[in-house]
């Protein structure tokens, strides 16, 4: 069995499974094309739902050996709210806003997610950032916008709801940001299948709620056969399963390092549109794609074993 202690070490090495999530992450698209006739909060709560009953084994099991500091009910809380409920809402809400137009403000905005996920990480957990770390993080999100924006050029042709859609597009990078330090600050003291199955289960409720408060709970009903057969593959992919495997990385990963690893997301999806549905990439999109890579693994390479 020695020939799998590389592909072990490999798979236990907190950047290349935050780089599995966010290559999952980059599927989530294509799974959910089937589920747009149902309101946003009814596909939060359901996936969450969905994941939280896949996980319920391993969260009993670990709540029993395990326990939670105030602060970290706080984290969980804090995530569970923001990351899993706000931060979906409003990115959908803003890309409404623009009526899903490509290559749109939303999109740039998006970009900020990793300034305030380092911030967080920096004023959270006193992460230290060093001059190499600053450089090649700025470098991969320069990459990452030619590779997003084809020439470089963003569409601000999106109607008169344009600035509200920028403001949700900031509150949804603040809520993914922030929530990444937050989720390594629960991580601390407890195991990646605890803070994962808690995660589900908080946000399960708050969706739960949310469906009510905005008026949807007659949609509960509406998921089709298929669409379930499609939230339950979401849920053993792109959803509980990424997460956890994501927590799994984040556990050894910085925070500032871990937020450019997620790059790999836009990329897997500007990748899948070009083999899926045969869309046309610029030349600045293959350039600008090569160069994402390279500095996603010079980024790796800054993070150490024991952070």
């Amino acid at each position: 069995m020695l020939y799998l202690a590389p592909m072990k070490k490999f798979l236990s090495y907190g950047p290349t499974l935050i780089v599995i999530a966010a290559v999952l992450w980059g599927l989530d698209g294509v799974l959910r094309r089937s589920l747009f006739s149902l309101p946003p909060i009814t596909i939060v709560f359901y996936e969450h739902l969905i994941g939280l009953i896949l996980m319920l084994p391993a969260l009993f099991a670990a709540a029993k050996k395990e326990t939670l500091s105030r602060s970290s009910w706080t984290a969980i809380l804090w995530v569970s709210l923001l990351s899993g409920m706000l931060g979906t809402l409003w990115f959908t809400t803003a890309l409404l806003k623009v009526q899903f137009i490509p290559f749109s403000v939303v999109f740039l905005i998006q970009k900020l997610q990793p300034i305030f996920a380092t911030l967080a990480g920096i004023f959270l957990l006193k992460e230290r950032i060093s001059k190499e770390h600053l450089v090649w993080a700025g470098f991969a999100l320069v990459a990452a916008y030619f590779v997003t924006f084809p020439g470089g050029q963003v569409n601000f042709a999106t109607g008169g709801e344009t600035g509200i859609a920028a403001l949700f597009a900031v509150g949804a990078a603040f809520a993914w940001g922030s929530s990444t330090a937050v989720s390594r600050f629960a991580l601390k003291d407890n195991s990646d299948t605890y803070i994962t199955g808690l995660r589900f289960f908080f946000t399960t409720l708050m969706a739960l709620i949310g469906v009510f408060v905005l008026g949807q709970g007659a949609s509960l009903v509406l998921p089709t056969l298929s669409q379930f057969g499609r939230l339950i593959t979401i849920a053993l992919s792109t959803g509980m399963l990424a997460l956890w495997i994501y927590y799994k990385g984040l556990k050894k990963t910085k925070v500032g390092v871990a937020t450019i690893l997620e790059l790999v997301f836009p990329l897997t999806a500007v990748i899948i549109d070009l083999v899926l549905y045969k869309t046309t990439l610029a030349t600045s999109q293959y350039l600008a794609a090569g160069a994402l890579l390279f500095s996603i693994w010079r980024m790796s390479q800054l993070n150490q074993d024991k952070v």
